[in-house]
C-alpha cells in the first residue's frame, strides 16, 4: 500500500493526530507528513528531537508571540511547518502547552496537525508513566506504535523505557523473553497503549514488520490484541522504512 493510504489508514487526514509509544513515532509523524497533500504541523507536548533536514520542513522554534508568528509567516511559503520550544538538552526541543495548539494550529492554517505525545528515549518499547501520554484535549486520533523487533528479547531496559511498568501490564518478570501475547497485552491494556485516550479513535501500528517472519509475528501480536480490547478495529502491520510502500497488512477484528 503507498504512503497516500497509509495517511487513510491511520485516521491522519485531518484534525489533531498524536502518537504515542516507542518503536517509529517520530518515522510516523514524519511519513504522514510527507504522504499528506494538505497544510501540516507537526510538534510536541513532550521532549523531541530536532528536526532532521530529511523532513523537508520550515522549522520555528521559539516562545510566546515570536513561535506564533514564526509558523504563521513560514505556512505561507511551506506546506509542510515543525515547530516547538527551545530546550536545554543537547539535540532536543521542548514541547508545546495544550492551550497554545489551537491557536498555534489556527496560525498556521493547517488541516492536519501531527504530534508527538510522549517520550521513548529511543528504545522500541515502552510502558507510560502516571503523567503520560501528554494528549491534548482535542485530539481526534491516537496511534499507539510499538516495534515487533521486541519479540525475542529479554526485557530490560536497553529495549524499554520503564521496563518495571511494561512487566506490570504484561505479566513478565524483568529478564524475561518477551512474546506475542505480552505486546498483545501492552497494546491493549487501559494501563499501556491505551492509557489516557479518552474518546479518541485509536489505531496502533506495529512497525519493523521488515520480512515474512517478522509479519508472521505481528499478526499473532495484532489478533490477540483485538481479541483482548473493542477500543479498535483494525491494526496496521508496516515497515516504515519501506521507501513507497509502508504498510504491510492491515489486521482487522
Amino acid at each position: 500500500m503507498t504512503n497516500l493510504e497509509l495517511v487513510e489508514l491511520l485516521g491522519a487526514t485531518s484534525g489533531v493526530v498524536c502518537c504515542v509509544g516507542a518503536g517509529g513515532k517520530k518515522s510516523t509523524l514524519y511519513r504522514l507528513a510527507g504522504a499528506h497533500r494538505g497544510r501540516v504541523g507537526i510538534t510536541a507536548t513532550a521532549h523531541i528531537e530536532h528536526f532532521p533536514q530529511a523532513l523537508h520542513a520550515a522549522s520555528v522554534v521559539a516562545t510566546g508571540a515570536a513561535l506564533l508568528a514564526g509558523v504563521a509567516a513560514r505556512s505561507e511559503r511551506h506546506r509542510v511547518v515543525a515547530f516547538a520550544k527551545p530546550c536545554s538538552l543537547p539535540g532536543r526541543h521542548l514541547g508545546v502547552d495544550f492551550d497554545e495548539l489551537a491557536a498555534l494550529q489556527a496560525a498556521g492554517g493547517f488541516g492536519l496537525l501531527l504530534v508527538k505525545a510522549d517520550g521513548a528515549r529511543s528504545r522500541i518499547l515502552k510502558a507510560p508513566a502516571a503523567h503520560e501520554p501528554a494528549l491534548p484535549p482535542k485530539v481526534e486520533t491516537v496511534i499507539p506504535v510499538c516495534s515487533i523487533h521486541a519479540l525475542g528479547e529479554l526485557l530490560s531496559e536497553r529495549i524499554a523505557h520503564r521496563p518495571e511498568q511494561v512487566a506490570v501490564i504484561t505479566g513478565l518478570q524483568l529478564g524475561e523473553i518477551l512474546r506475542p501475547a505480552h505486546l498483545a497485552r501492552l497494546l491493549s491494556s487501559p494501563d499501556g497503549a491505551l492509557r489516557g485516550v479518552g474518546s479518541a479513535r485509536v489505531i496502533p501500528l506495529i512497525n519493523m514488520v521488515d520480512d515474512l517472519a517478522l509479519e508472521r509475528q505481528a499478526v499473532q501480536v495484532a489478533e490477540a490484541a483485538l481479541a483482548a480490547t473493542s477500543r479498535y478495529d483494525y491494526i496496521v502491520l508496516a515497515s516504515l522504512r519501506h521507501p513507497t510502500n509502508p504498510v504491510v497488512r492491515v489486521v482487522h477484528r
